[in-house]
């Protein structure tokens, strides 16, 4: 009984700095403790939900309740990285999987504000995301060679489009003047040309894109993700607009007439 009370009281004593403080490192957290050794503190630790920084070669250490994780799982303090899936290497992978259009390493650094190169090498040969060579760099892409398949088609797609959208870490922004065009251009088609329109635009707009163009285009984000899965899959059946014998009448038929 009393062990467990000290327990508790330990393990407060960590929460109370974290929360003063949002992020400690081991001999913060020894001195908070008044202990030398690591042992001690991962154990009281173990009574809270923790989390170790990616960054910084992991120094750095908060609470689950204290970090505010973005759409990417990524959190920071004062420039000191965390991620809900914990280290770097389950990082990478994971965005890497989650990518609509797959990652340059140069990509994943700018997104995760440390050097991935490593940690792309290792997870290659691990073989637990995979890479194809495009425009003379690898592009990363996920180990399941359906959804690798996709990402490569869609990053097909983003390359093609002029301009760039991106505004920092994945965001992607649309001006006014396109959003207004999108939507006109979206009233005028039918339900499945809607449907395939939003996925391709989903497509180019990225990360998210899913759920932006859903709110934009007053969609179900179901709606878009159908879309956008059949133009990656080319599970798309073409069929006329006009109906047989419609259009101009041949030059010879007007001739003959």
């Amino acid at each position: 009984m009393t062990l467990t009370r000290e327990l508790s009281v330990d393990a407060e004593k960590i929460r109370a700095l974290l929360r003063r403080q949002k992020v400690a490192t081991m001999p913060e957290l020894k001195e908070a403790l008044g202990t030398s050794v690591d042992m001690t503190v991962f154990r009281k630790l173990r009574d809270l939900c923790y989390r170790t920084s990616y960054s910084h070669s992991g120094r750095y250490y908060t609470l689950e309740e204290i970090a505010r994780f973005d759409a990417l799982g990524l959190w920071s303090f004062r420039s000191i990285w965390f991620s809900k899936h914990d280290t770097l290497l389950r990082t990478c992978e994971a965005l890497v999987q989650e990518a609509e259009a797959g990652y340059f390493a140069e990509e994943l650094t700018e997104t995760l504000h440390v050097e991935t190169r490593d940690a792309l090498r290792k997870l290659v040969i691990e073989e637990r995301v995979a890479r194809e060579k495009l425009f003379g760099r690898f592009l990363y892409l996920a180990a399941e060679p359906g959804r690798a398949k996709e990402q490569l088609r869609a990053r097909h797609v983003r390359v093609a489009e002029p301009g760039d959208l991106s505004f920092g870490r994945g965001v992607r922004v649309l001006p006014d003047d396109l959003k207004a065009a999108i939507v006109l251009f979206f009233a005028l088609l039918d339900e499945k040309q809607r449907r395939l329109y939003a996925g391709l635009e989903s497509i180019k707009y990225g990360h998210g894109g899913d759920a932006r163009i859903a709110e934009l285009l007053g969609l179900d984000p179901g709606t878009v993700a159908r879309g956008r899965r059949e133009l990656l899959s080319h599970d798309v059946e073409i069929t006329g607009v006009r109906r047989k014998g419609g259009g101009r009448p041949r030059t010879e038929k007007k001739r003959r007439t």
